[in-house]
């Protein structure tokens, strides 16, 4: 790979990347670098695609989940570590302070568009509507404080089918998988006046009991491949997946969606946040990069080019923003700020 093309005025940027980037081989980048969800992964590949038609070198773009990919990304600053973090929940307090620990002080975020996590089966499923309690007494590890027995979707809810309980999910490492637990198990568990008063009490007690999953088969990790799931839906209608919403539309010929609360995963209720898995999509750029890595700043830029309502990305599947939050972001995208960090959680 060639040397980094910096820029005079980028001098600070630049002296971190050759100070932290190289390691013992030396070796640094031509290309700006993204990881993180795999949710964003195909909207990036494709704003990726895009920047290259106009002469830069192609981005590199990899899927390994939110939380790895904002790991990664807040390891330091420098040639060996990524420019961006994609992710399909908002970077959390603690990883911001891992990033400020590491050196990486300045990062923008900006909000890409809307997904929600679905629920689908198979389309010869049995039609399952579920709820977010329904959700949290088969899913979680010790509901409402007491061990999951629940083997069957009727020992959860007398009015479901008597089929097992068989969930194809996101790993831990995905932000997926933080969204399943922030918006669809932690809103089931705080059903029970108990729990919401646990969590004024001793807010790590309730997250343990409120979004842990149990371990013993009922819920199956499957990695960061989406395409994993449908494709295990495909051959047990009875099982149940979830996933980012986009990926239930492209594939809605095998496929049905799985209303939560009597609400259908649609586009139009994932707009509107009446859907309860609905939520937003970010990218987090290293502004120290953003001067010294050939691409990076087109790349940040190409993404309010193509996320509007008659755009490219509306066209694989990402739910588009209001306008506010649109125009809001593109100012960011076309001239990236740090963050302001006080609301993170």
């Amino acid at each position: 790979m060639t040397r980094f093309k910096t820029i005079a005025f980028a001098a600070i940027s630049s002296v971190a990347l050759a100070a932290c980037g190289g390691g013992s081989s030396g070796a640094s980048r031509d290309a700006a670098w993204a990881v993180g969800s795999s949710t964003i992964y195909p909207f990036a590949a494709a704003v990726a695609e895009e920047v290259a038609k106009g002469g830069v070198k192609a981005p590199k773009v990899e899927q390994n989940g939110s939380g790895a990919g904002i790991k990664m990304f807040c390891e330091g600053v420098g040639a060996k570590f990524p420019d961006i973090a994609n992710a399909s929940r908002r970077i959390k307090k603690s990883e911001f302070e891992t990033c400020q620990k590491n050196g990486v002080k300045d990062i923008a975020e900006i909000q890409v568009g809307l997904d929600g996590i679905a629920f689908a089966e198979g389309k010869s499923g049995p039609g399952i509507a579920l709820t977010p309690v329904d959700v949290y007494k088969a899913l979680a590890a010790n509901p409402f404080g007491k061990p999951n027995t629940a083997k069957t979707w009727k020992d959860v809810n007398p009015a479901l089918p008597a089929l097992p309980i068989l969930v194809y999910g996101p790993p831990t490492t995905s932000g997926t998988r933080d969204a399943l637990a922030e918006l669809i198990l932690a809103k089931g568990c705080d059903s029970d006046p108990a729990m919401k008063a646990l969590k004024e009490k001793d807010a790590d007690a309730h997250k343990k009991v409120c979004t842990e999953v149990r371990e013993d088969g009922a819920y199956v990790d499957s990695g960061e491949e989406d395409n994993l799931i449908v494709q295990k839906l495909a051959e047990n209608p009875n099982a149940i997946g979830v996933f980012g919403f986009s990926f239930l539309e492209e594939n809605m010929d095998k496929l049905k969606g799985i209303t939560m609360a009597g609400v259908e995963p649609t586009y139009a209720s994932i707009s509107d946040f009446s859907y309860p898995g609905a939520r937003p999509l970010y990218i987090y750029v290293k502004m120290a990069h953003l001067n010294a890595v050939p691409g990076l700043k087109e790349f940040v830029a190409a993404w309010a080019k193509v996320w509007g309502a008659d755009g490219l990305l509306k066209s694989k599947g990402m739910v588009i923003s209001p306008d506010d939050v649109r125009a809001k972001n593109a100012v960011i995208a076309a001239n990236p700020v740090a963050m302001d960090a006080s609301t993170l959680k």
